[in-house]
């Protein structure tokens, strides 16, 4: 089911029920009173990232407090995505970037990855699950993926389970159609890796050209950005094997 882009959505970490009476808290407060200039009567969606999407109402019983009372489900639940994003981290601003347009992609889980010519990083994973939410809240996703603790790109490597195919996009490749590779691989545990700015070192493309379940893909012919490279390939991945390619059910 869509989502209805006509109300306000809000991500409230509450349990969402019918009749359930949740008090705004301060940020939701000054946003829907002082800034929408919402009146008491006026509606929103509220979702959790666990019992679907709500219609709630607003009430003011007083001049400081609000509460949203949730009258009825508009949606129900959508499970996580399970692609899994691998990234290593860019300068701020830029970082922003990605992990919003990966939850707008359809990425499940977020996984900072620390490589050799690494340039940005991690310096509060509450402000990168802050900009998860706002993507969230801004196109209809229901299901709020999990920015996960950095890690070094060797630990990873060695914990990982075989069973998930990491797609590494390798600026180096010779190629340029990532398409015949992809078509090519039929499991549905899939996980992505973008390198960083400077691209992954010698080492590092050895390591994850040796290991079985690491596929190499090229992104075309022109060189990109690490931003544009993580949109590029979580476009191609799903629309090939990805979600977007799934039947309607």
């Amino acid at each position: 089911m869509r989502a209805n882009f006509k109300m306000q959505r809000l991500f409230i970490d509450a349990p969402l029920a019918p009749g359930a009476a949740i008090e705004a808290g301060s940020d939701h407060f000054n946003y829907l009173i002082n800034v929408l200039r919402m009146q008491e009567g006026g509606e929103v969606l509220v979702f959790n990232g666990r019992d679907g999407e709500w219609t709630a109402r607003l009430v003011q019983p007083s001049r400081k407090k609000l509460i949203l009372d949730v009258v009825s489900q508009t949606r129900p639940q959508d499970p996580l995505p399970d692609l899994h994003y691998l990234f290593a981290p860019l300068k701020v601003g830029r970082l922003d970037y990605i992990v919003q347009k990966a939850v707008e992609m359809g990425a499940g889980l977020l996984q900072p990855v620390m490589t050799q010519h690494v340039q940005g990083k991690i310096t509060s994973l509450e402000r990168l699950q802050a900009n998860v939410v706002e993507a969230a809240e801004q196109c209809g996703v229901l299901a709020v993926p999990e920015v996960a603790a950095p890690v070094k790109l060797k630990d990873l490597l060695e914990r990982w389970p075989a069973d998930r195919r990491i797609l590494f996009c390798d600026e180096s490749d010779a190629g340029s159609n990532p398409l015949p590779i992809l078509q090519g691989i039929h499991e549905r545990k899939l996980a992505l890796l973008i390198g960083p700015e400077g691209g992954f070192s010698e080492e590092e493309r050895h390591l994850l050209r040796s290991l079985s379940f690491v596929t190499a893909i090229p992104l075309g012919p022109r060189i990109l950005r690490a931003d544009t490279a993580a949109v590029a390939a979580l476009a191609v991945v799903q629309a090939t094997i990805g979600d977007w390619s799934a039947s309607p059910g």
